[in-house]
């Protein structure tokens, strides 16, 4: 949520900056803003809407010349999104001015406090409250702005990423974190700065990323400054060399980073599971697994926790363990975990899921797991984030960037890492026999071909969409290990094309959803040949004579569900708890093609955010 960009060199600011913007545009926005130093003034710019509306007011307003600027996207918390309230934001002096990812708990009585001592206010943010703050310290006890920020900081509750620069000190950039994501580009006499790499990959591959309560002074001619913002303590920053490129941000010819991303599952489930998975040698190496072997073996249970579409992909780990491992999971949700005074024991192994490795309730659900004395393993995406820094051991997806909001190859990326784990924890406990662990290792490795050829479905599922785009409600059912498919599959239609959609555990039907069906009712029901296939097909019949439209995601060459359905959308065969990875493709593109015909931000859908960094 929210994204932030700075820089500070020799080379022309705006251009950076807004191209910056632009690739950071995934995180989810309503509103975008710049300020650029000339050397002389600052020039702000800002307004609700879009990047593309902010750079059309900017070349219409203002000059774009100068090297130091800072730039940023906002995600409403504090007052409605519009042109005051977006970001950056001046001191009342107008010498500082900041931008912000997060959110100040306790604005309200600092605000009070400052109006008491003669400071307006022109937005209902947090953020102006914050750089007034600072420029209260700085001047009551005529400190440099490192200092103040520090300071000012240290009164603070809640959760920032911010960059602040005063036009009288204009050769440094002073930044700050905790909760928040922030990583520091570091050039030849320039400096970037991000929520993520994306805006200065073609610039640098050397970065640091900041970690919780810490703080750098950025300054031309010299090296980054970071210490603790609490004790003071002098931090060496480690400066790592980004893995990412270029090609891996742009839409490669798609017509959205979300198709891309939907096409890309085949080579990001080979990416997961090359070198962990050795079939030929019944082999699964996960370093993270193996070095602490003893502490899966020995848990009394499994806790997942995760937000969101990665907490799908839990509920289809929970399945995959209990089943080949005869581990007892608990799936919960990280929102209400934290909340609700859980019971922890250090025999408890609880699986933190992420897809960017910053969600703050997932965050906060691991730090007080690891508070309760749990070991706890963490499955994310982003090399380097926050979850894959605060967690005791884990395993990175390698799904690549995914910047559609709406996700997709990190869903079944997760769930590859999480049955690979079941599978060595299987054999580690003599759950499963050396055939049958062999047997699943070569089936799983045939999964990318078999996505492959799920993703012909394309044309088809496009012509099923144009016929539903206008129904104003959906039904999606599954039973087992396609219960949760099921689930997410209604989160994608809901999240980018607006319809409201819910998804049941078959069976569930009877029990209340049944009562919405009739000829106005779509109802996706996934219907794969293994498992629970015959009380499946008898739900169909139950929505048959009730005259729903069925759309059956079914297994290659089924004919019971074919004469049932109105639709049928088929899926190569495989072993049952590994269908998800299979069954989740047609309802991917189904959720897309909606979304385009109905004319919806695909992308960037209303509201949402890719990284939830905010509670």
């Amino acid at each position: 949520m929210c994204g932030i960009v700075g820089y500070i060199g020799h080379q022309e600011a705006y251009p950076i900056i807004i191209k910056g913007l632009q690739r950071l545009e995934y995180r989810g926005y309503d509103s975008a803003g710049i300020a650029l130093y000339d050397g002389n003034n600052i020039k702000l710019s800002k307004t609700k809407g879009k990047v593309s509306d902010l750079k059309t007011k900017i070349e219409n307003e203002i000059a774009t010349d100068g090297t130091l600027g800072i730039g940023h996207t906002r995600w409403a918390t504090h007052g409605v999104p519009n042109d005051v309230n977006s970001h950056p934001h001046y001191s009342n002096s107008g010498d500082l001015v900041i931008i912000h990812n997060g959110i100040i708990e306790n604005y309200d009585a600092l605000k009070k406090e400052l109006i008491k001592r003669g400071y307006t206010f022109q937005s209902d943010t947090d953020t102006e409250v914050l750089v007034n703050l600072i420029e209260d310290v700085k001047k009551s006890e005529n400190l440099k702005l490192g200092k103040a920020v520090q300071i000012a900081l240290n009164q603070v509750v809640g959760a920032y990423a911010i960059a602040v620069f005063d036009k009288n000190k204009p050769n440094e950039i002073v930044v700050a974190k905790l909760g928040s994501p922030l990583a520091i580009g570091i050039g030849d006499d320039e400096f970037f700065i991000a929520s993520d790499a994306s805006p200065f990959i073609e610039y640098t591959k050397n970065a640091v990323y900041l970690e919780d309560e810490e703080m750098a002074i950025i300054r031309r001619g010299r090296k980054i400054k970071v210490r603790k913002i609490e004790s003071d303590t002098i931090i060496d920053p480690y400066v790592q060399e980004l893995q990412l490129n270029l090609e891996q941000i742009e839409k490669g010819g798609y017509d959205h980073f979300m198709l891309k991303e939907i096409y890309e599952q085949p080579s990001a489930i080979l990416d997961t599971f090359r070198g962990r998975l050795l079939s030929n040698e019944a082999i699964i190496k996960m370093v993270g697994v193996e070095d602490n072997m003893k502490k899966f073996l020995a848990a009394d249970r499994i806790i997942i926790v995760a937000c969101g579409t990665s907490w799908h992909a839990g509920l289809v780990a929970e399945y995959i363990f209990e089943d080949l491992a005869r581990i007892p999971v608990e799936v919960e949700y990280a929102s209400e975990f934290r909340y609700r005074n859980p019971v922890i024991t250090e025999k408890d192994v609880v699986i933190a899921i992420s897809q960017s490795g910053e969600t703050a309730d997932t965050l906060a659900a691991i730090k007080l797991a690891k508070s309760k004395g749990a070991f706890v393993f963490g499955v994310c995406n982003v090399v380097g984030s926050t979850i894959a820094r605060e967690t005791h051991a884990g395993a990175y997806t390698h799904a690549g960037p995914e910047i559609g909001v709406a996700s997709t190859k990190a869903f079944t990326t997760q769930i590859t890492v999480l049955t690979l784990m079941a599978l060595r924890l299987a054999r580690a406990k003599g759950t499963m026999s050396s055939s049958e662990f062999r047997h699943h290792l070569i089936e799983l490795e045939t999964i990318p071909n078999k996505v492959e050829e799920a993703l012909k479905s394309d044309a088809y599922v496009k012509t099923v969409s144009d016929i539903y785009k206008d129904s104003k409600n959906f039904l999606y059912l599954g039973r087992g290990f396609n219960f949760p498919v099921a689930l997410e599959g209604a989160l994608k239609l809901k999240e980018i094309s607006y319809i409201h959609a819910e998804g049941y555990p078959a069976a569930e039907m009877k029990h209340g959803p049944i009562a919405l069906i009739d000829e106005q009712m779509p109802v996706v029901v996934i219907a794969t040949k293994k498992g629970h296939y015959e009380k499946v097909v008898s739900n169909i019949q139950e929505i048959k004579s009730r005259k729903g439209k069925i759309i059956g995601i079914v297994t290659k060459g089924d004919t019971s569900v074919k004469e049932l359905a109105d639709h049928v959308i088929e899926v190569p065969e495989t072993l049952e708890c590994l269908s998800p990875l299979l069954t989740t493709i047609p309802l991917q593109l189904l959720s897309y093609h909606i979304a385009v015909m109905l004319n919806k931000n695909v992308d960037q859908p209303r509201n949402l955010a890719k990284s939830v960094t905010v509670e």
